[in-house]
């Protein structure tokens, strides 16, 4: 379905796009002093370390040389190129268009769903303070979003070799996006329009991961030092720089002998969610990469807002569960409490010395329930909803289970 360029879709769009080029070009400091936010920026995606790195690149030097730049070699031609504010606010429009088009195509099992208009799912992602924070700071993680947000557009669309890709790319800049294959290809092979085997599916992503691999090659002499630097940070937690997770203050705490054992069960608690969620929601595979995008802003080792940004772009489209969720002023309350108070404890701590660590990581705990107080009343709005259809007698009725 096309996206119908009617004055208000336009208007959204424009003004969008005109804010974030008005602040960067009126307010030229405001993006160093965002990107060096810890909410904003992380080790894996900070733009000042990715400026380390290229200064390296340009020099004939390895830019993992310094030992503070954890991204992919791919992303220092892109900026040796281009612009970055053009860049970071086109694949601001990009993902807002691609979301506004998921939502006008989105398909959902329920009686009581109400299609919500595209261009209000777009507008909500573009105008949403996290989204704008993550553009302004210049965080690059918006090129993770992106191949998310192009995986899930080109598997909804009927182009499983474009989604494959997408998700290939995602999988090579952050690692993590390798787990939403398998709600991917479940998405995939419910498109009767376009019929593909699993086989076919998972040898042309592992062929364009591959082909990624193999462009570090040919763009830095140092491929292992790229995996040891990229995905060896991000597996092993070397770096503990403060940020809005949760394994930063634990593996600060954590004796030495018990790091590995520790970092195992992390991962493991994060790979765990994807084979229950995508088997229990088989039907609606969407949702399943939705709340896995919430569940790894929770749990993933260096999340940022601009990851709560992908989340929040993709649950508007489920508003018809709201009037089933249980929860839902809690957890905006929680969430919105916390944005307000990070900045403030981290100020305490780093810069004024009246706080310590503990101020900090208290207030990531706050923000981390928010967020899974939302997901998991989410989760329980679908079941709900789910089963209300199954059995029509029992809407309204309470539930309990013995």
């Amino acid at each position: 379905m096309a996206i119908s360029l009617d004055r208000q879709t336009v208007s959204i769009y424009a003004g969008a796009a005109l804010l974030r080029l008005l602040v960067f070009v009126a307010f030229p400091d405001l993006s160093d002093f965002l990107g060096s936010q810890v909410e904003i920026s992380t080790p894996i995606s900070s733009f000042k370390r990715l400026q380390e790195g290229l200064f390296l690149y340009q020099h004939g030097l390895s830019p993992y040389d310094g030992g503070v730049y954890h991204q992919a070699p791919l992303l220092l031609v892109i900026f040796e190129i281009l612009p970055s504010a053009l860049v970071f606010v086109a694949l601001d429009i990009l993902n807002a268009v691609s979301l506004h088009t998921i939502a006008n195509n989105l398909d959902i099992p329920s009686r009581r769903f109400r299609k919500l208009d595209g261009t209000l799912i777009a507008a909500a992602y573009l105008f949403n303070p996290f989204t704008i924070l993550s553009c302004l700071g210049k965080s690059t993680s918006i090129f993770t979003n992106t191949a998310i947000i192009q995986a899930v557009f080109n598997a909804q669309s009927g182009n499983p070799l474009r989604a494959m890709f997408s998700l290939a790319i995602g999988t090579y800049l952050s690692m993590y996006p390798g787990l939403l294959l398998p709600p991917t290809l479940l998405m995939i092979l419910k498109n009767k329009d376009q019929p593909a085997s699993l086989a076919s599916l998972v040898m042309s992503y592992i062929g364009a991961l591959a082909a990624l691999l193999s462009t570090t090659i040919i763009l830095t002499d140092g491929f292992w030092d790229f995996l040891s630097s990229c995905y060896g940070a991000q597996l092993t937690v070397t770096d503990l720089t403060p940020n809005v997770g949760l394994w930063w203050y634990f593996f600060i705490e954590i004796f030495d002998s018990f790091r590995d054992f520790f970092i195992g069960v992390f991962w493991l608690h994060l790979v765990g969610y994807v084979g229950g969620l995508t088997f229990r929601l088989q039907s609606q595979p969407l949702f399943v990469i939705t709340s896995l995008l919430g569940l790894f802003a929770i749990f993933k080792p260096y999340p940022s807002i601009a990851d709560v940004s992908l989340y929040l772009g993709f649950l508007p489209m489920y508003s018809h569960i709201l009037p089933l969720t249980r929860y839902t002023f809690i957890a905006a309350s929680v969430l919105l409490y916390s944005t307000l108070l990070g900045p403030a404890f981290y100020h305490l701590w780093i810069y004024a010395g009246s706080g310590n660590a503990n101020f900090f990581y208290a207030i990531t705990l706050v923000w981390s329930l928010g967020l899974t107080i939302l997901v998991g009343d989410t989760l329980f709005a679908v079941l709900r909803d789910e089963w209300e259809i199954e059995r029509p007698e029992m809407k309204g009725k309470s539930v309990r289970q013995i």
